[in-house]
């Protein structure tokens, strides 16, 4: 049987995004903050510099002149963004296994205590490190518990098991990502609180300068700066909001997707190949046959 190269395995500390960035990385579908916070201030700094010297605009002046509430949504914005983002690659990442076959060619193979051997050979042939692979990671503990204990029966309840433990992970990993979410919109109702704020004391200067035309104008101008504070500020961060909602409900589908994936390729090439050892059901002994016949009167 031909072996793969080295260059042609998959390889997590080759190909993790993260990685690729000369970050520490983190393992299967965790994205790390620093690389994405990173990545999010980039981002940002060239946003604004984009944006101040674009010409004056309605949109400018929703980013530059409503306070200093839409820098951290612009800048929240952009960390979601990114964690989210670098989710996709990971997960197309552990995609990758699933494309590879993990048993030999043989097609009346069967899965034993005497054959564990030849699975973790082809699996070592695939990937440079296959414990940071989830698939590989779930494969290969059974495959251990299988050669330590010589049993198969409890293989399905520690495949279920695992994917328990995945799917934990799997929600740990949205933990910032859903308190970003979380902290956008009330941003937003932040600046609408200042904004009118600042709309109210103005119409203290409305009053004053009532008997006078001339002064009632600048006095409006407050006011209404206030208003557009309030609205601009909100709208942009329920905007922001909305649209990385909608992009992380798509994420944790197709999250949600590759873990089912992963669960239905153990099931369908790992447990209906295990076969039962001759060695877990011992022959019964003259003592049990003697206790189990029936007695005669």
């Amino acid at each position: 049987m031909k072996q793969n190269s080295k260059s042609t395995k998959i390889s997590w500390l080759r190909d993790d995004f993260e990685r690729r960035l000369a970050f520490r990385g983190e393992r299967y579908l965790k994205v790390g903050a620093l690389s994405s916070g990173l990545l999010a201030c980039c981002a940002s700094l060239l946003f604004y510099s984009a944006v101040f010297i674009a010409p004056a605009c309605a949109a400018k002046a929703t980013f530059t002149e409503r306070g200093f509430i839409p820098y951290p949504i612009v800048f929240l914005g952009f960390w979601t963004f990114f964690l989210l983002w670098i989710k996709t690659r990971k997960i197309k990442l552990q995609r990758k296994p699933l494309r590879l076959a993990i048993l030999p060619d043989a097609p009346n193979f069967t899965l034993t205590v005497a054959t564990v051997d030849e699975v973790t050979r082809k699996i070592s042939e695939n990937a440079e490190s296959p414990k940071d692979f989830l698939l590989y990671r779930r494969v290969m503990q059974t495959l251990a518990h299988l050669r330590n204990l010589g049993q198969v029966s409890e293989a399905d309840a520690l495949f279920r098991s695992q994917a328990e433990r995945d799917e934990n992970l799997s929600d740990t990993s949205y933990a910032l990502i859903n308190g970003f979410l979380w902290a956008i919109p009330i941003l937003g109702f932040i600046g609408t609180v200042l904004g009118l704020s600042s709309a109210i004391a103005s119409f203290s200067d409305v009053l004053a300068a009532s008997g006078d035309a001339a002064e009632l104008k600048p006095a409006l101008k407050q006011v209404t700066a206030g208003l557009s504070t309030a609205f601009e500020t909100t709208f942009l961060a329920l905007a922001v909001a909305l649209a990385l909602q909608i992009f992380a409900t798509f994420v944790r589908k197709s999250e949600e997707e590759l873990l089912d994936d992963i669960s239905d390729f153990c099931a369908t090439n790992v447990v209906l190949k295990l076969r039962v050892a001759v060695r877990e059901f011992p022959a019964p002994t003259n003592a049990n046959v003697d206790a189990t016949s029936p007695t005669r009167k």
